[in-house]
């Protein structure tokens, strides 16, 4: 491998985002994805419109609205008359795109390497595990990466960003540690049979113990279910055909398709955590998206926090990678302009736990307080409060100038490596 300006450890959201803009600003990145594809169920798909109004201005807006996707404009929580109350109305957002857009998350990621692809300084490099960094003088240079293959080697440049999720290596082998914060569940994933006539609103359910939230996407339903955390090992001794049951009592309209869960093997557990860095850098190392702030996904605003913070590493760091290397000083100022906004959603999202999600998984109460439900139906305007918190943020991003591109729809290649 030639060495880069800038290696990007990990081919998730943000990985692809900041790498396609450091290029389209003529700095040599290379993104190292472990994987050799992007085919992996129940990442985030969840594309906010905030992120939309950024793919817009990068030129990729039709080429994202020509994926296959469900468009969701609610949350609506279910009433006990029969009907429902809504909780976020993305549809009274003044905004481009006032929904959120249900991707495959493969499909997102194969668009942003194939624009990514285009540029020269711009390189892709899928089945390359990062195993460590490289350090000199006490500064990260670099990182030792194993193919699939067995080969292993090392890469050299001017800034290592820690893209790797949760349990970066990076972050963990620079010592950077997260603060931790108790959150109340875990989450198991998993799919359903879809039908004419289903709700297209993300519709939350609820019961003494347990809840589910329904996300209807292409084909099928995509449910999450919450329980009390570190739990995984009681359910899946308990066995599906409890789980099965389980679900029927929880969401009696679809008993009659749990059915469709074979084995426990259908069901993806999730470890919940929620936790941020104190310090996002070391010399010579950025950590974004979840390596420096893993997000509850309550809210699933996880790879919309991921893609902004992105933005923002691009913006700030492509001058100094092109004149040379990036310093401390110039690392330190990703985190001081997403902090704010990562510190808003992660408050929202322990309150979210302590009102709602604590409560209900205790048995003490089954949904939102009474109180929030009757101001929302007398006030409906009320749900683009947590609408626009949801799907814009309290700081959005948007694309520098040397990125933006005219909109034109190009060819994306399947998912493959």
């Amino acid at each position: 491998m030639t060495d880069p300006d800038c290696v990007i450890i990990g081919g998730g959201p943000a990985g692809m985002v900041l790498g396609l803009l450091l290029a389209r600003a003529g700095v040599r990145v290379s993104v190292l994805e472990r994987h050799g594809d992007f085919l992996r169920d129940f990442r985030g798909d969840t594309v906010h419109p905030s992120t939309q109004r950024l793919l817009d201005e990068l030129g990729l807006g039709p080429d994202f609205a020509a994926l296959p996707q469900t468009r969701l404009d609610r949350v609506a929580w279910p009433a006990a008359d029969g009907g429902s109350v809504v909780l976020a109305d993305f549809g009274r957002l003044r905004v481009p795109h006032p929904y959120l857009a249900m991707v495959p998350q493969w499909d997102l990621l194969d668009l942003l390497a194939s624009a990514a692809r285009q540029e020269p300084g711009f390189t892709l490099r899928m089945r390359t595990e990062v195993t460590g960094l490289l350090r000199e003088a006490g500064r990260v240079c670099g990182v030792r990466y194993r193919t699939q293959d067995g080969t292993t080697g090392q890469l050299r440049a001017a800034l290592v960003v820690a893209c790797d999720g949760r349990w970066s290596i990076a972050h963990a082998e620079a010592g950077l540690r997260p603060r931790e914060f108790p959150v109340p569940m875990d989450a198991w994933w998993f799919r359903l049979p879809r039908v004419a006539g289903d709700d297209v609103a993300l519709t939350p359910r609820a019961a003494a113990g347990r809840a589910a939230v329904i996300i209807p996407r292409e084909g099928y339903l995509q449910v999450a279910y919450l329980a009390r955390k570190g739990t995984d090992p009681q359910l899946r001794s308990a066995g599906i055909e409890r789980f099965r049951r389980e679900l029927a009592a929880l969401m009696p309209d679809l008993a009659g398709r749990v059915d469709a869960l074979r084995s426990m093997d259908d069901v993806r557990h999730l470890d919940v955590r929620l936790n941020r860095l104190r310090r996002w850098h070391a010399d010579g190392l950025l950590c974004i998206g979840d390596a420096a702030h893993a997000m509850s996904p309550v809210g699933g605003v996880g790879i919309n926090l991921a893609v902004q913070d992105a933005v923002a590493a691009a913006a700030l760091l492509a001058g100094p990678l092109r004149r040379g290397r990036p310093t401390p000083a110039d690392l330190a100022a990703v985190r001081a302009r997403r902090l704010l906004p990562t510190v808003a959603v992660q408050v929202l999202q322990r309150l979210m736990h302590r009102a709602l999600i604590t409560p209900t998984l205790a048995g003490r109460r089954i949904g939102p307080p009474a109180p929030v439900l009757a101001a929302l139906r007398r006030v409906p305007w009320l749900s683009a409060v947590p609408a626009y918190l949801i799907g814009v943020g309290l700081r959005p991003e948007h694309a520098p100038a040397f990125a933006r591109r005219a909109a034109r729809r190009t060819a994306v290649r399947a998912s493959g490596g």
